[in-house]
């Protein structure tokens, strides 16, 4: 417990990450650890007005990689590496993964020049752990059926998420050590027996 830890979450929209990052912090906290619960985009003033323009506006697709980029960005040399250099935990609604998932397999960004970027943004920080909460698309699609407010992202058709799905199970399955793919479309109670799992093992 004496490293501070940064531990990321992903997946695509609908899997449920949000409400299982809430329950995985609260358990957390229970143990006494201190942490900083943060996102992408956003996290800094001038990530959270990135955040607006990303989410909302229409713009070339790397263009919104680089947008992505810069907002993280902020985001480490603000927040993130501050937070870990004192010891505090810090946990990450989605980081450059998501960038990988969504630029790369959903726009077809391709994926050498994400690794140019993440090499350059924080190529010497990458998070200790990743969960990604796994689901399949139509469950996924289902669960936003009855959100009236979409963004850009969510508002995206079927094969736009397949494709962030199937970019997502690659980069776990290239990146093992790091990965702890959550089976997202079980119950909340099996949801959160699999996260229990995980902070035990921490």
């Amino acid at each position: 417990m004496n490293k501070a830890r940064f531990i990321t979450f992903e997946g695509v929209d609908g899997a449920g990450k949000s409400t299982g990052l809430e329950w995985f912090v609260a358990a957390l906290r229970q143990r006494g650890i201190d942490l900083l619960v943060t996102r992408e985009p956003g996290g800094t003033p001038l990530g959270e007005q990135l955040r607006e323009i990303l989410l909302h506006q229409p713009m070339h697709a790397e263009t919104e990689a680089m947008l992505m980029f810069a907002a993280r960005r902020e985001h480490v040399e603000q927040v993130i590496r501050p937070a870990l250099q004192r010891g505090t935990w810090v946990i990450s609604d989605r980081f450059s993964d998501a960038s990988f998932a969504y630029q790369g397999g959903g726009r077809g960004v391709p994926l050498s020049k994400l690794e140019q970027l993440e090499q350059w943004v924080h190529g010497d920080l990458q998070p200790d752990l990743t969960l990604l909460f796994d689901i399949p698309i139509e469950v996924a699609r289902q669960r936003l059926d009855n959100n009236a407010s979409l963004d850009k992202f969510e508002r995206e058709q079927g094969e736009f998420f397949v494709r962030v799905r199937q970019a997502y199970l690659a980069r776990a399955a290239k990146l093992p050590q790091r990965y702890a793919v959550i089976r997202a479309e079980k119950s909340l109670d099996e949801v959160q027996r699999q996260l229990a799992d995980i902070v035990a093992s921490l």
